[in-house]
């Protein structure tokens, strides 16, 4: 399955997989956001505690969203 996935990759265009490169990226930013609100005690930013976890885990089902969307156009 791993092959059939590296050659699909493969047959994309250039815009195709730039494009899935820079989705990976957002998705990587936005589950290291929503971590970052989890876990970070002193923020800069005034919240309290439970908007501040709540935001967070929004941030990180978020992006598990943009994931799937983004693997699901790259299986066509």
């Amino acid at each position: 399955m791993l092959n059939t996935s590296i050659q699909n990759f493969k047959k994309k265009s250039l815009k195709e997989r730039f494009l899935f490169v820079i989705g990976m990226l957002v998705f990587i930013a936005y589950f290291i956001l929503g971590l970052i609100f989890i876990f970070w005690k002193s923020m800069p930013i005034a919240m309290e505690p439970i908007y501040r976890i709540s935001f967070g885990v929004l941030l990180i089902v978020y992006s598990f969203v943009r994931f799937f969307r983004i693997f699901n156009l790259n299986n066509e």
